[in-house]
């Protein structure tokens, strides 16, 4: 995967990307990171990237031709079969790990990140996907962009040393994941579930289960509105339903 980044501040990156998975990433050759300064692309003699809104307001507001050259020179010089251009703002649709394993099946990402008041409305176009990570103010789109490369980029094959590490994570199986314990088996008297200690993975797994069903029942319930439940989770909802009303 390549990812291009369009952005006024290119050395906000450069720690975040360079650490830890992300960094891993790139030495395997799995993703390779571009930061692109839309400055450089302005028409104007004094590198001017934004201006005043029409009508009148607070704030400047992003003009659209130096970010319309950035991403037509690097879709010019990137050939991509699979390629998204995702515009970070607060309208944008909220994001979410079905996105995330959506977006880490493309060949090519170009995140543009905005500043100061907003676009011009007519940067849009641009767009194939409008992304929110949620509903709050940021100075502008870097963090936001920093997020969902991370959430993408850990993804992508052979960047986890297991495979299955994003399997059974949080929101990946539609449900919160399931409490995890190491040693010791008792630290200051809270002591690790004796079924873990067990050795009998079907009971282990059957534990891991219904932990993480009754994790989400109790602290994310709007997650369970579309969550295929089967009877027996049904009935152990019930169950909670009946000892929260005790």
């Amino acid at each position: 995967m390549r990812i291009d980044v369009l952005t006024l501040f290119p050395e906000m990156f450069p720690n975040v990307l360079g650490t830890s998975i992300l960094e891993r990433a790139r030495e395997r050759k799995a993703v390779e990171y571009h930061l692109v300064n839309f400055r450089e692309y302005s028409d104007d003699k004094h590198r001017t990237v934004d201006d005043y809104p029409y009508g009148g307001g607070a704030g400047m507001v992003l003009k659209p031709q130096p970010i319309y050259d950035a991403v037509a020179d690097i879709t010019n010089k990137v050939a991509a079969e699979r390629r998204r251009v995702i515009l970070l703002c607060p309208q944008g649709e909220p994001y979410t790990q079905k996105k995330a394993e959506e977006l880490a099946k493309e060949e090519h990402l170009i995140l543009i990140c905005g500043h100061y008041e907003g676009f011009d409305e007519r940067i849009r176009h641009l767009a194939t996907d409008e992304i929110s990570i949620g509903d709050y103010v940021l100075t502008g789109g870097e963090l936001a962009a920093m997020v969902i490369i991370d959430s993408v980029v850990r993804l992508l094959p052979g960047v986890l040393g297991n495979e299955a590490s994003h399997v059974e994570e949080s929101f990946s199986t539609g449900l919160l994941e399931h409490p995890h314990y190491t040693r010791p088996a008792d630290f200051r008297g809270m002591k690790v579930p004796e079924v873990l200690l067990s050795g009998n993975h079907k009971k282990i797994e059957e534990w891991r289960k219904k932990e993480a069903l009754k994790r989400t029942f109790l602290r994310r319930p709007d997650l369970l509105k579309d969550y295929p439940l089967t009877d027996e989770e049904k009935k152990w909802i019930g169950e909670w339903e009946k000892e929260g009303k005790t």
